[in-house]
């Protein structure tokens, strides 16, 4: 590989590094090729990329995002396969998961989820649990109506019990005085 095409990759890397929240690195250097393809036909399905890249290179493009990832760097051992995921944290996990009873699994490494370090295989099940931004916020909402809706409800049933009651209790004063 030519210093412009080293060049050209850790561009390419600094690219997918900053524009996904959420990344994993993964060992798949056991798979065949029916497998890696395989693997990489899941991730697309799932709106995941699957790139493989050199260590070094990897190395090299941390250290110019200038990101505090010192665990995951020492994780870059032999064939590093990258999961990039713009929308969920969860979801290469989900998948390391699925693929995973086929049989064989892609070995974790470790992962950059929402600037939090994961490292080590059984962080798998932590990491397919972890709810999206999206979904946290719905939940949210949901909790903060929930008051809202239940005194709505109860305004709007008890509606005509609550106008007999103060008609009674106006009519009782009335009567008193």
């Amino acid at each position: 590989m030519t210093r412009k095409e080293k060049k050209q990759s850790i561009e390419n890397l600094k690219s997918k590094f900053s524009s996904n929240n959420t990344f994993y690195f993964t060992d798949t250097s056991s798979f065949t090729v029916d497998a890696i393809n395989k693997f990489r036909r899941m991730c697309f399905q799932n709106g995941l990329e699957y790139l493989v890249a050199k260590n070094t290179l990897i190395k090299k493009t941390l250290e110019e995002l200038k990101w505090d990832c010192t665990p995951l760097k020492d994780q870059l051992k032999k064939s590093t396969g990258i999961i990039f995921s713009p929308t969920s944290g969860s979801a290469p996990a989900k998948l390391i998961k699925d693929y995973s009873k086929g049989g064989s699994s892609p070995v974790f490494k470790g992962a950059w989820v929402e600037s939090s370090i994961y490292i080590g295989q059984d962080q798998i099940e932590l990491l397919s649990k972890l709810k999206s931004k999206d979904e946290l916020l719905g939940e949210i909402v949901t909790l903060l109506q929930s008051p809202i809706s239940n005194l709505m409800s109860a305004l709007q049933s008890g509606g005509g019990k609550i106008t007999g009651i103060l008609t009674t209790l106006a009519s009782k004063t009335e009567n008193n005085i």
